[in-house]
């Protein structure tokens, strides 16, 4: 799958660009439709686990960890990281196409826009 988040009238999209356009509309198929959106990846190595809307990815994040401590894999489990909020739709595309990408755009998580209302003016 193909998969890329729009941004439309305030909320995030996610298409699977794999499939074809409607011939109605000229959209591909909707996976999500969400507010905001989170993404769960290991802070080591930027690897991403999961993405989409943020109250299943949490819960996806605290079973995975539970699950790694149990198996004692405590390094493991503590290496997950959850980033949710209005997050610039360009940065999450990129966390989904580019391997590793979720550990840069974590570093630089202060200073990103506000996902929904693009760059902030400099003056």
């Amino acid at each position: 799958m193909d998969l890329q988040y729009q941004l439309k009238a305030g909320s995030y999209y996610l298409y699977d660009m794999g499939t074809p356009a409607s011939q109605l509309t000229g959209e591909h198929q909707l996976k999500l439709k969400t507010d905001t959106v989170a993404l769960a990846f290991d802070a080591s190595t930027g690897h991403l686990h999961q993405h989409g809307n943020p109250a299943r990815i949490h819960s996806w994040a605290m079973g995975a960890r539970r699950r790694l401590r149990a198996a004692g894999a405590q390094e493991s489990a503590n290496d997950i990281v959850v980033v949710s909020g209005p997050l610039p739709v360009d940065e999450i595309n990129k966390c989904l196409s580019v391997r590793g990408y979720c550990r840069r755009m974590f570093a630089r998580l202060d200073s990103l826009p506000h996902g929904k209302f693009g760059a902030p003016a400099r003056g």
